[in-house]
């Protein structure tokens, strides 16, 4: 869940929700000019349409930012049913003054109190039906009295109410990050459905509370996914696929009623990032530091690739390393890591990793496995691991010694964050490529 954008284009279905009708992908603006010039008059008072399309651009955005119909499986993202969202007539004409006023506040929206998402502007005509939001023929009332569209809006919203001005434009990905997020899994997306689960929890206490929201997929984020699969039938596996990531924000949203007009809303410090969307030039400190272990990794096995440092520094060199990487693996080459160049960086790391030639085999347990390693883990990675500290251990009393049973627990993680605090490195607990790396090299100075 991030920071509302405008999208470029927005996809409409011609009918009611589960009707066989047709969609039309049009552009935004294109899309709002025809929604006016359907439910509105062109010679209402100039306020009086600012007003309305104030209105009907944040409740489109919202439908967009929710995801209100994707998330329920839907291939598009608002309807032309009046009995659900707003009336657009495709290809009908356009009101010349409408357009005008379009095209100057196409990308400023309502938003509500601290609230961040493009607020739902419920509204109707006034005259046949009535709701509790706007009433369009009371805002030519309003208009004619000589009040703004601001204090229209507040008329009807409260006083509360505020403009985004000028937000950003652009293409808007799914939200779904496309792998399946599971133990072992971290970044942004998890730390999303963790916020999102324990937020449904309050609605559904039998949902095991995540403690730590902090990006990493460990023991009880697993048992919340299986927990909530179980309680809106879903294959219950603990793996956080696309059924599962729409369903999370499905429920997530309608326990926030992010689409009613008397909603909880989400507010900036719930869609705060401790995870960059994007890596480039500039970048500096331990997630560029992943990308330059991967990369180095890489590029030991693909002699196209150059050589770097790993230094956390987002130079030109890492750029270069970027670029190289993106146009070897059919990747837009732009040298910026963003979601799909981080998780081909992930794959190509494992996919290497499992596929090393003879010669390299027996230092195969010296390599990171190419994935985060936490509490739940079990198996012959988590015996490595609990090796490498337990040497370390025996030779350093800041490391606590611990059992090698290959089960990942609480005496494992805490061995984990002494190395981690030894090293100047997030004391998260959760073994990723910097932690493992910096275990591999106490334990060859031990042994």
């Amino acid at each position: 869940m991030t920071t509302p954008v405008i999208p470029n284009y927005i996809t409409v279905h011609l009918g009611s929700p589960s009707s066989s009708a047709a969609n039309v992908r049009v552009p935004f603006t294109d899309y709002i000019k025809n929604v006016a010039s359907s439910e509105i008059y062109p010679t209402w008072p100039t306020n009086a349409l600012i007003a309305n399309i104030y209105c009907q651009i944040s409740f489109a955005l919202n439908r967009v930012y929710s995801e209100y119909y994707r998330s329920r499986g839907y291939s598009f993202d608002i309807t032309n049913s009046t009995a659900y969202d707003q009336a657009y007539i495709d290809g009908r004409d356009i009101f010349t003054n409408i357009s005008q006023i379009v095209d100057n506040i196409f990308n400023n929206y309502v938003v509500k109190g601290n609230q961040i998402q493009p607020y739902f502007t419920e509204y109707c005509d006034g005259r046949s039906v009535t709701c509790d939001g706007l009433s369009q023929w009371g805002s030519v009332s309003l208009a004619n009295q000589g009040k703004t569209p601001s204090q229209i809006l507040r008329y009807y919203y409260g006083n509360d109410i505020n403009i985004v001005m000028n937000a950003p434009v652009r293409d808007i990905p799914e939200s779904y990050p496309g792998v399946l997020l599971k133990l072992g899994s971290a970044g942004e997306e998890v730390r999303t459905i963790q916020k999102e689960l324990n937020r449904i929890r309050s609605n559904y206490p039998s949902l095991t509370k995540i403690n730590e929201t902090n990006g990493i997929f460990e023991a009880s984020t697993r048992a919340a996914v299986r927990q909530f699969q179980s309680i809106f039938n879903l294959t219950v596996d603990g793996i956080v696929g696309k059924a599962t990531w729409y369903k999370i924000k499905q429920i997530y949203n309608a326990v926030k009623r992010v689409s009613e007009l008397y909603s909880e809303g989400i507010t900036i410090s719930e869609i705060e990032r401790i995870y960059s969307t994007v890596l480039k030039r500039g970048s500096r400190g331990n997630e560029v530091k992943i990308i330059q272990y991967y990369l180095a990794f890489i590029g030991y096995f693909n002699d196209r690739l150059p050589q770097i440092d790993v230094d956390g520094i987002f130079g030109e060199e890492t750029e270069n390393a970027v670029r190289t990487f993106q146009r070897q693996y059919g990747l837009t080459v732009d040298g910026i890591v963003g979601r799909s160049t981080w998780y081909a960086l992930q794959d190509v790391y494992y996919s290497t990793l499992n596929s090393l030639p003879d010669e390299y085999k027996s230092y195969s347990s010296l390599l990171y496995p190419g994935y985060t390693i936490t509490t739940g883990a079990s198996g012959n990675v988590v015996v490595q691991l609990q090796t490498f500290l337990r040497v370390i251990a025996e030779n350093n009393k800041a490391v606590p010694l611990i059992t090698v049973d290959g089960v990942y627990g609480e005496q494992t993680k805490n061995a984990v964050i002494a190395v981690q605090k030894l090293k100047g490195l997030p004391q998260n607990g959760a073994v990723g490529p910097l932690t493992w790396n910096a275990i591999v090299n106490l334990y060859n100075e031990y042994r």
